[in-house]
């Protein structure tokens, strides 16, 4: 199984997934940023892009991965990343459901306010690469994103509330 934490930066995806897999038996963390990363160490570079979700290869290593390392580990993966395009989205659950992994989705959201206080406070410079996905992040929540997913509030919520509150659900 697959544990999703979607939701923008500041939300809490990073630090929940580790108390996530602390409560999951059998659980590891996969962060599917790695697989990015690496598609961006290739040299010469792919096409130019400002996302490395743009790349289709991304989405199909990020499916190919989990599956992977599910059948070498077993147990469930938790993987924390942020998710916005509904036709990605549709491409890696889609990727997943077709090599029979089941998939919780679950969405981490901070009110607009909250997010950009935790990102700015995040470091001595605030990252504007975090800060120009606050838009597309509530537009991906209005739209789309919210109907798909489990929503938890981490407004006011510790990390370890929010785990806590998702490890219950999957009780359930």
């Amino acid at each position: 199984m697959i544990i999703w934490l979607n939701g923008t930066h500041g939300a809490g995806k990073t630090t929940t997934s580790t108390l996530v897999q602390q409560l999951i038996p059998n659980s590891r963390v996969l962060d599917a940023e790695k697989v990015g990363e690496t598609l961006m160490d290739i040299t010469p570079g792919l096409p130019e892009t400002d996302n490395f979700q743009h790349w289709p290869p991304w989405r199909r290593l990020v499916v190919e991965t989990a599956r992977h390392v599910l059948d070498y580990t077993g147990g469930t993966l938790v993987m924390p990343m942020t998710v916005l395009v509904e036709e990605y989205w549709r491409e890696i659950s889609m990727g997943l459901a077709h090599h029979a992994i089941p998939v919780r989705h679950f969405v981490l959201h901070a009110d607009q306010e909250t997010l950009r206080r935790r990102i700015e406070g995040a470091t001595p410079v605030p990252s504007w690469f975090r800060l120009q996905y606050l838009e597309p992040y509530a537009e991906a929540a209005r739209t789309w994103l919210h109907a798909e997913a489990e929503v938890v509030d981490t407004t006011n919520r510790t990390p370890s509330q929010v785990a806590l509150r998702i490890a219950a659900a999957l009780e359930s």
